[in-house]
């Protein structure tokens, strides 16, 4: 099975496990899509704005002296986007509903994000 089958059924887990997630892209830190789970055709645009979003996000942390990046979390009126670093060349942005429980949101975009990452580490 190839990169993108395997990350593709760990984006489709997480969905069917978190029922407040619309959907998820995971492309790589440059902004190339390795794989999508959206409804709207909007992945190619997602990974490159994701790819921006992480540059911003690495550099502050690198700036103030806090470390790797780990997540970024954006709330908006009409629900979420977060962040989730999957290993040193993957990132995994995960859209959800408003209203939805964040500790949760945390716990399931990270191991889904590990997920990647070994999944990743398994493939290259």
């Amino acid at each position: 099975m190839e990169l993108r089958d395997e990350v593709l059924k760990e984006m489709v887990l997480l969905r069917e496990r978190t029922p407040d997630i619309n959907g998820s892209v995971a492309c790589t830190v440059d902004g190339l899509p390795v794989a999508c789970d959206l409804t709207a055709d909007n992945g190619d645009r997602t990974a490159a704005l994701t790819a921006a979003l992480v540059a911003m996000s690495t550099r502050m942390l690198s700036l103030s002296g806090r470390g790797d990046l780990q997540e970024t979390l954006i709330s908006g009126t009409a629900g979420f986007a977060a962040f989730y670093a999957a290993g040193p060349t993957i990132v995994l942005t995960v859209l959800a509903r408003p209203g939805t429980n964040l500790g949760l949101l945390r716990l399931e975009g990270n191991k889904t994000a590990a997920a990647v990452a070994a999944i990743a580490a398994r493939i290259r």
